[in-house]
């Protein structure tokens, strides 16, 4: 494994993690007979460290980066391997960088595959990314989230996967919760 920050090995663990069992069945939420489990219950998914080992793409963070943000105002801004979107009324934008820790000789290309939650319309802009031989090795995309149900309720799930020729599937998990109103004082 090359040199890679603490973000990178963490980005690398839940981006090729895997959401269903030994028996490709979703997984369960313990000691909840029959219902499938989501990301609240299981995260990323079930680790396979040999596909952390090469995970194509990585998202990084800097130690720095987490102190400069605020909790409630710039969830948008953080590069996490992870999209959670707790006050979803209108719509909002998320910008997320990947590495290609891949060969720096070798040209890639990825594919966004989106899976959005329910009553959420989920646009990932550029929808391809290409790394040419040689060439820079981080890109950078955003991800729209617009609520088209303006319903109070729980968070719906979802993922986005950047799918290269077949060997690298790196998922982050999507959860968003679409609001009315934040409070009841709240009249905007």
């Amino acid at each position: 494994m090359s040199p890679r920050s603490p973000a990178m090995i963490k980005s690398a663990i839940v981006t090729t993690a895997s959401v269903t069992d030994r028996f490709g069945l979703p997984i369960q939420a313990n000691s909840v007979q029959r219902k499938p489990a989501d990301p609240f219950d299981f995260g990323g998914g079930h680790i396979q460290p040999d596909k952390a080992m090469d995970p194509g793409l990585v998202y990084d963070i800097k130690p720095d980066d987490y102190n400069n943000i605020n909790d409630e105002v710039d969830i948008e801004k953080r590069n996490l391997p992870s999209i959670a979107v707790p006050n979803l009324k209108n719509s909002i934008t998320f910008t997320r960088t990947v590495t290609n820790i891949g060969p720096a000789k070798a040209a890639a290309t990825y594919r966004a595959v989106v899976e959005a939650p329910a009553g959420v319309r989920m646009t990932v802009e550029p929808p391809v990314i290409a790394f040419v031989k040689g060439g820079p090795r981080n890109a950078t995309f955003k991800v729209t989230f617009v609520a088209k149900q303006r319903v109070q309720g729980g968070y719906a799930f979802g993922s986005l996967t950047w799918l290269d020729d077949g060997k690298h599937s790196v998922r982050i998990p999507v959860a968003v919760r679409t609001v009315v109103r934040d409070f009841v004082a709240d009249t905007s």
